[in-house]
């Protein structure tokens, strides 16, 4: 390894040394279940989301205007 070697390599050489001893990184699996937690901090935050209206302009950008106002 030469000062002339890019960080970029460094880093994976190092790393790649690491991993003789941690191993590979884990990978998990996509086709488990999607867990929604349905507690109370959600459940506020839906009802604070109640009061606004979206609002899309033509050129596809967005904001929020209050309901009251509307």
């Amino acid at each position: 390894m030469s000062a002339k070697d890019p960080l970029s390599t460094r880093f994976m050489q190092a790393t790649g040394r690491l991993r003789m001893f941690f191993g590979p990184a884990q990978r998990g699996s996509t086709t488990g279940p999607i867990v929604y937690l349905d507690d109370e901090a959600q459940r506020a935050r839906q009802e604070e989301l109640q009061q606004w209206t979206v609002v899309r302009n033509p050129d596809g950008s967005t904001y929020l205007t209050s309901k009251r106002d509307s």
